[in-house]
């Protein structure tokens, strides 16, 4: 073993000891007297300054004390402590991981992260549940977000576009729940995706053409399976002369387009006063004069005011929604628009959804934590009462030579039966003959 990697052992193991939780609160203790006997002058003081302070105050009082502890741990109980004062405490290393996805936080014992799909529980600890609701707090304030008994379940979007959970005491029965869900600062695009291996060269040129068609496309999976990362690079194809206007519980999309309106739900207030659903997000977008209107997430009576919106002329529009299988997709699509209070008959409500959607992009992830498009179907009308589609591609690992599973999709060679295609494709030969003339 290097003895790099024996240092970084030895830190893992002190700061998951109890003698590194008893010195970081003795000290912390000792801070705090110190920091009220400065007053208002510590709140004016820089991070750079805060990190000085602290490394001369533990230094002062571990020697002070006797505390039996080397350099190195010292350093470390600092750098706890600055955090603590000046930051996101023990959360602070997390949040500014680029490779962690979700911080998933059980009561102040048990902390686990997401990093490429893979959960795993990490070292961190905190004190107590009210160290955790501390930091919490300090994440909140900024979005002046309150949770206490009367708000005991806060869902808000963090200033960095993440996404935060909270759920305290009496509705979490073993303790506080804290999701934390991380964003990329730059979003993958298809190019990306293609390295990463979520779909094939050949799918991406499909994906695009669909795009630039102005099909009407859902991205479905399950939770954390990348649908909005899917979707933010499937906007990447829509043209820089189209107005987009987005809509989303908690804004999460981030799209690299130059016209973009993005709108966001408000959650209601204790009596409900104040609620700005989906809903009406929609139904007011569509006087909004877009050209694509883009649902981060289809879940509730949204459903009937998309259709319409994408049966009366805005086409190109896209969403996500929760489903195993594109089939599966198109039940959702119908139980939804049925809990709405759609009032037309089964007939009715298949063939406004076969008129609608174009595409259904089934995304999966893998055991392993890879992230994959499971199937592209093509939805091809209502015949028989039901909806009827055809699968363009599918996933189907093939077990090489050396016994690894290898990455492949399944395809018949069947070309869409989109006309929107058809219209793309016969503009797109006539504009490619007109330069060779």
């Amino acid at each position: 073993m290097s003895p790099d990697i024996a240092f970084a052992d030895d830190n893992e193991t002190f700061l998951g000891s109890q003698q590194f939780q008893d010195i970081k609160s003795w000290t912390h203790e000792h801070l705090l007297s110190r920091i009220e006997e400065l007053g208002a002058e510590f709140g004016r003081w820089s991070r750079g300054s805060i990190q000085q302070f602290v490394e001369l105050e533990v230094d002062s009082f571990v020697r002070m004390q006797r505390v039996p502890i080397n350099d190195r741990e010292m350093q470390l109980i600092a750098d706890a402590l600055t955090k603590e004062l000046a930051g996101f405490g023990p959360l602070e290393d997390l949040l500014n991981d680029p490779t962690v996805e979700d911080i998933l936080i059980n009561g102040h014992k048990q902390v686990y992260v997401s990093r490429h799909g893979i959960l795993q529980r990490e070292a961190v600890r905190f004190t107590d549940e009210a160290h955790v609701l501390r930091i919490v707090r300090r994440i909140l304030a900024p979005i002046g977000r309150r949770l206490d008994e009367a708000n005991p379940m806060v869902d808000a979007r963090l200033p960095d576009g993440g996404r935060i959970n909270v759920i305290i005491e009496p509705l979490a029965i073993d303790g506080l729940s804290v999701s934390i869900r991380k964003f990329r600062k730059d979003p993958l695009g298809p190019a990306d995706m293609v390295k990463l291996g979520t779909f094939d060269a050949a799918m991406a040129q499909l994906l695009e053409i669909a795009v630039r068609a102005r099909c009407n496309i859902l991205v479905s999976g399950g939770t954390s399976s990348g649908k909005t990362s899917l979707l933010n690079a499937l906007a990447t194809y829509i043209p820089e002369t189209e107005r987009v206007v987005t809509i989303e519980d908690t804004a999460e999309l981030s799209l690299g387009h130059a016209h973009v309106v993005r709108l966001e739900s408000r959650p209601g207030g204790f009596d409900g006063a104040g609620l700005v659903s989906i809903r009406d997000l929609l139904r007011n977008s569509l006087r909004m004069r877009p050209d694509r209107i883009i649902v981060g997430e289809v879940r509730g009576a949204e459903v009937l005011e998309m259709l319409q919106a994408m049966n009366t002329g805005h086409d190109g529009s896209m969403g996500t929604i929760h489903a195993s299988s594109p089939r599966e997709c198109v039940y959702r699509l119908e139980m939804l628009a049925g809990f709405a209070g759609y009032q037309g008959s089964e007939a009715s409500l298949r063939r406004q959804i076969a008129n609608a959607i174009d595409f259904i992009v089934q995304i999966g992830r893998l055991p392993g934590g890879q992230r994959r498009i499971l199937s592209i179907a093509e939805i091809t009308g209502a015949n028989d009462n039901v909806v009827a589609m055809q699968e363009l591609y599918r996933y189907e690992a093939v077990t090489g030579p050396d016994g690894e599973q290898r990455d492949a999709w399944a395809t018949l060679g069947i070309a869409p039966h989109s006309p929107k295609v058809t219209r793309l494709r016969q503009s797109l030969q006539r504009a490619a003959g007109e330069r060779h003339a």
